[in-house]
């Protein structure tokens, strides 16, 4: 009887891993779907910016138009959205130790060699004493990036930067650098 009851115990704890595990499989295909969509809805903005107006357009446009996508994205997925970074624009977007706990192994993972365009973490973390699964996949610096983020930036982008963050501190990439992550976390029940 007893064997039983350990079997049925362990058993159950294997379900329990093997539920758990899916869980967290589709919990990461759907933060991955989001940030697909903010990026694509993100990117398209920006593009369509640098078509009116170039790069001084763009910045004013992504100040207005960014934050709005991830409360859009936020309201309509039950995802907490957003973006952060080591080398921050909007003070807003600010890490928490998490976040910045996992900037930091991007960087590593990334001076280690492995492609920025894969770099991502999942973990369900206790916060408040209610559990949560929280994502992030790194930002990778693109060639449109470096038009507002690079290390050579044209004097009318420098002034727009300044004007409207005022505590930029967004530039000096290079191609291929990791800019930031994008952020997600949902309440589990």
């Amino acid at each position: 009887m007893k064997r039983t009851i350990v079997a049925l115990m362990v058993s159950g704890i294997a379900f329990g891993s093997a539920f758990a595990s899916q869980d967290n499989a589709a919990n990461v295909a759907e933060a991955k779907t989001i940030i697909k969509a903010f990026f694509e809805q993100l990117k398209g903005e920006l593009e369509a910016s640098m078509k009116v107006g170039g790069p001084v357009n763009a910045i004013k446009n992504c100040q207005l138009k960014a934050p709005s996508i991830a409360y859009d994205m936020s309201a309509r997925s039950g995802w907490s959205v957003g973006r952060t970074s080591l080398k921050l624009r909007n003070p807003a977007n600010t890490p928490d130790d998490w976040e910045l706990a996992v900037l930091k192994s991007f960087e590593e993972r990334k001076s280690a060699g492995e492609d920025p365009q894969t770099i991502a973490k999942a973990e369900v973390v206790e916060r408040n004493g209610k559990s949560e699964f929280r994502f992030m996949k790194a930002i990778p610096t693109a060639e449109l990036c470096l038009n507002c983020h690079g290390s050579e930036l044209k004097p009318e982008v420098v002034e727009a930067l300044d004007t409207h963050y005022v505590a930029d501190k967004a530039r000096g990439y290079k191609l291929g650098d990791i800019r930031g992550a994008f952020t997600l976390s949902k309440p589990l029940e």
